[in-house]
C-alpha cells in the first residue's frame, strides 16, 4: 500500500509489545512480512531498557511508527510526539489520544486538536480513531492522509464490533488509506477487515500473546493476503434463497 508518498512492502503492521522475549519478537517481525513496527515512547524507556530495544528493533530493518499510547489529552499527545521524533528520527506518528479508561475509545475532539497541531509542524499522522464518519472528515482537514478506525476495543480479540460502520466508512473515503487498528484476535478477522476493502490492519495482542506468536504472526500476513484477494476479485452477493449451480435445462425427465 501507499500511504504519505511512500509504498510499504506489506499491509499488515504490527505492534511490538507483550512478547514473550526479545527474540520471539524478532521472529515475529520476520514471519509476519510486516514493514512497519509500532513502538510506544513509553516502551522504549522504560526500566532503562530503551536502548537495547532500540538496536532490537534496527536489526529488523523495518520502519518505525512511534505512537502516543497512553495520552489523554491533546496537549500530552503532542509532546509525546515531539519527544519521539527526536528518539525515533522520523516524522511518523501513530495519534493516540485516549478518552475511555475501560474501552480506551479515542477522544475524538482531543485526536482531531492533536492532529491539526501535528501536521502544522510537518508531521505524517496515522490517528487511531472510530469509525465515525464526521470525525473522520474533521481528520482529513486538520492535514492527515490516512485513517486508522477501531476494530474493536484494544486487546480485546473481539475482531469486527461494527462491519456496517467500516463498509460506510470504505465508501465515504474511497481515495483514503483506511487501516483497522484494535481489536482483530484471529486471522478471520484480519481477513474480514481486508474483505470490506481496508488497505491494512495493525494489530499486537493477537499475535503478541498466542501460545505461538511466530506461527500467528505467519497466519494473520496469510490472511491478509487472502482476504485483499478476496476483496479486488470482486466476491460474489449473498442471496436470500438457494440458486442451483447445476442448470435445469437439459435434465433428464422420468415420467
Amino acid at each position: 500500500m501507499k500511504v504519505y508518498g511512500e509504498t510499504l512492502p506489506s499491509r499488515l503492521f504490527l505492534g511490538t509489545a507483550q512478547y514473550p522475549s526479545p527474540t520471539i519478537l524478532q521472529a515475529a517481525i520476520k514471519a509476519s512480512g510486516t514493514g512497519l513496527v509500532t513502538v510506544s515512547l513509553r516502551r522504549e524507556a522504560a526500566h532503562g531498557s530503551g536502548a537495547g530495544f532500540w538496536d532490537l528493533l534496527r536489526e529488523t530493518g523495518v520502519r518505525i511508527l512511534p505512537n502516543t499510547a497512553g495520552c489523554h489529552t491533546a496537549r500530552e499527545a503532542v509532546t509525546t510526539a515531539q519527544m519521539a521524533r527526536e528518539v525515533f528520527g522520523t516524522d511518523w506518528i501513530k495519534l493516540e489520544v485516549i478518552g475511555h479508561a475501560d474501552t480506551l475509545q479515542p477522544d475524538v475532539f482531543g485526536l482531531v486538536e492533536a492532529a491539526r497541531s501535528l501536521s502544522a509542524e510537518g508531521f505524517k499522522v496515522f490517528p487511531y480513531t472510530t469509525e465515525d464518519l464526521v470525525v473522520g472528515e474533521r481528520l482529513l482537514d486538520a492535514g492527515c492522509e490516512v485513517l486508522m478506525p477501531w476494530g474493536a476495543p484494544i486487546g480485546s480479540g473481539r475482531g469486527l464490533v461494527n462491519p456496517d460502520g467500516l463498509r460506510a466508512m470504505r465508501a465515504h473515503f474511497p481515495e483514503v488509506p483506511l487501516v483497522v487498528d484494535a481489536g482483530i484476535g484471529r486471522p478471520s478477522d484480519a481477513a474480514a477487515a481486508m474483505e470490506l476493502g481496508m488497505d491494512a490492519v495493525l494489530l499486537n495482542t493477537a499475535v503478541a500473546k498466542a501460545g505461538d506468536p511466530v506461527l500467528m504472526a505467519r497466519a494473520m500476513a496469510e490472511a491478509i493476503v487472502a482476504g485483499r484477494a478476496g476483496f479486488e476479485a470482486d466476491p460474489m452477493e449473498r442471496r436470500d434463497m438457494a440458486v442451483p449451480s447445476t442448470p435445469v435445462l437439459g435434465l433428464a425427465e422420468f415420467l
